[in-house]
């Protein structure tokens, strides 16, 4: 009842309006609507409340939380489609379970409020440094599943995203606060008017402080465009030292079988569906990489052991479909499967479904149809491969219950065939049905080429590629990025368009091209500058096909992929200890 005489009271309608604001300028701002001139003015809800509730703990953690259910309810809406055909829950349990994820999930918003009020009432000046200080603090130290960082929005601009490869989103997130507090401070024309006649004025003290702001906000501008601008045109006039034909199928395979519909019939005509696809597209027209997205065949491996035979996932017309793909044109073939192996406490000489743990995995196929190397995923999906207490798993019987792998090594790709197939009758799925992989294999051994590795490329399982700290853990020099998804939980939403863009700075980040698969929709091919290519993005919820011509860049270890948030720390440690000093003198 409190809480609901505060809603509809004046001050509750004031405060409902100013997290709104901050959540809808953020989302006008961000994919795929796009307007960046809003970004600017999206932390104005968070200024006026903190300078309406000054340290008032208590009813900053309030507003905070407020913050966090609008801002969810506005950019991740598709969380409740998610929860609801995912997840399978009614909506009764589907509305506290979204607002409860959007509180514990965005504690950046209360943390923030506090950061910044206890620095205001303690340091007394500086308050856009005590702006960026905040919200560094609170995106860099409260969980997000999503993260979803203020500086992805500003990255929008392609010119202030090149300082990605110095500070990556953290120091565009501090950049835009520390801009958007001075514009706040300005926004009453007489502030205005005041400054510039203390400017005029005799008093030195006005004066010095009219310089002082005034050059710290034309430094901080000049840098960030400046070195944006720079790293623009520098990395424009890099040269590819190769090209890669590559060639993306989007099958819009389904996710599961609750209406009603035949496994065995929606599964077969979706193997049909990847051969023809395929095979219309590079029939005339041969390619070095072909990318299946993940779960473009859903529920099975092509890996052939005891294991997988045991648990019933291994395949043979999804291995023998495989081989007909990379055989008929001569090329790499990058899918999407379920893997598994036994722990290692597993008695030896036989196999027990408890001892048997499973992987998101994805693997090539050589231009000869051969199977090798593979990555399972290491960097799950809270709630959706894996439940964090063994007793959740009962809450949502679509939850994967995955193992984590261990290895961050580079997947390599082989030279294509430059002939066509020596066989005038080409293999389809159907073929499947009487031929083995072994026999595919044999059908065009003429074909065979000699295996000749050219390049390597870095391979991310669907939300790995938002997470800028894990991508810089693989070791060695990419050719490219592929990062295969399926965002299809989300329906017809924007959810797959923010995925993207959350991922996009990877791009920067490394200099490297993004190759981005996605089950249905939507796919893209993103360069080391951070632009989409031809701005092309296949439909959502849809069979595509998407192709070009990636460009290799020349190695070079960028610094953020040598030093990570090196510059945000000490921006943080050096700006903590000027405000300590403050403080300590203002006590």
């Amino acid at each position: 009842m409190k809480l609901l005489r505060f809603l509809i009271s004046r001050k509750g309608i004031i405060s409902v309006f100013l997290y709104t604001l901050t959540a809808v300028f953020s989302f006008l701002s961000f994919a795929p609507l796009n307007l960046p001139f809003f970004v600017w003015f999206a932390p104005f809800g968070l200024f006026i409340i903190e300078k309406q509730n000054r340290g008032e703990w208590k009813k900053l953690i309030y507003h905070g939380f407020g913050f966090a259910i609008l801002f969810y309810l506005v950019s991740f809406h598709w969380v409740y489609h998610m929860t609801t055909v995912f997840g399978g829950f009614d909506w009764y349990l589907a509305v506290p379970i979204f607002i409860g994820s959007a509180i514990l999930l965005n504690f950046k918003f209360p943390v923030y409020l506090l950061v910044f009020s206890f620095l205001v009432k303690r340091v007394g000046r500086f308050f856009p440094l005590i702006a960026s200080f905040s919200i560094l603090f609170a995106e860099f130290f409260t969980p997000q599943v999503f993260p979803w960082y203020f500086g992805n929005v500003v990255a929008e601009n392609q010119i202030l995203a090149q300082n990605a490869e110095y500070a990556s989103a953290y120091g565009l997130s501090a950049f835009l606060f520390f801009v958007s507090y001075y514009l706040f401070s300005l926004r009453k024309p007489k502030t205005v008017l005041r400054l510039f006649s203390g400017f005029l004025s005799k008093h030195k003290g006005l004066q010095k402080r009219f310089v002082f702001g005034g050059l710290g906000i034309v430094f901080v501008l000049v840098l960030f465009f400046g070195n944006g601008y720079y790293l623009f045109q520098k990395w424009s006039q890099v040269k590819p030292i190769a090209e890669r034909d590559v060639l993306v199928v989007q099958p819009n395979a389904p996710l599961e079988f609750r209406d009603g519909r035949n496994p065995a019939e929606e599964i077969r005509n979706l193997m049909t569906r990847i051969d023809f696809m395929t095979e219309k597209e590079l029939t005339e027209n041969p390619v070095d990489l072909v990318v299946l997205p993940e779960s473009g065949v859903p529920f099975f491996t092509t890996h052939d052991t005891d294991v997988t035979r045991f648990s019933r996932i291994y395949w043979h017309q999804f291995e023998s479909l495989m081989a007909i793909l990379s055989l008929r044109h001569g090329t790499n073939v990058f899918y999407n499967e379920l893997d598994a192996d036994l722990v290692p406490t597993a008695l030896p000489g036989r196999i027990s479904r408890r001892d048997v743990r499973m992987y998101n995995s994805s693997v090539l196929m050589n231009p000869n149809g051969e199977r090798r190397n593979s990555y399972q995923k290491v960097f799950l999906l809270i709630f959706g491969e894996y439940m964090p207490f063994e007793w959740m798993y009962a809450l949502s019987g679509q939850t994967g219950q995955f193992a984590p792998g261990k290895s961050l090594d580079l997947i390599p790709y082989y030279e294509s065939r430059k002939n066509p197939s020596s066989q005038t009758k080409a293999l389809h799925f159907e073929d499947t049905m009487t031929m083995g992989p072994a026999g595919v294999r044999e059908y065009y051994a003429k074909d065979k080429v000699e295996e000749k590795q050219i390049g390597s490329f870095l391979p991310l399982i669907c939300y790995e590629v938002i997470i800028s700290e894990f991508v810089r853990k693989f070791e060695g020099d990419p050719d490219f990025i592929v990062n295969v998804t399926n965002d299809k939980w989300y329906g017809n939403s924007v959810e797959s368009y923010q995925h993207h863009t959350l991922g996009r700075l990877r791009a920067i980040e490394f200099r490297k091209w993004i190759v981005r698969s996605t089950n249905s929709g939507t796919s893209v091919f993103t360069d080391h500058l951070g632009r989409n290519i031809d701005n092309e993005f296949t439909p959502i919820e849809t069979t595509a096909v998407i192709r070009k011509k990636v460009q290799v860049i020349p190695g070079e270890m960028t610094f953020y992929r040598s030093y990570g948030n090196l510059l945000s720390y000490l921006f943080m440690g050096i700006v903590g200890i000027v405000f300590f000093f403050y403080a300590k003198r203002n006590s």
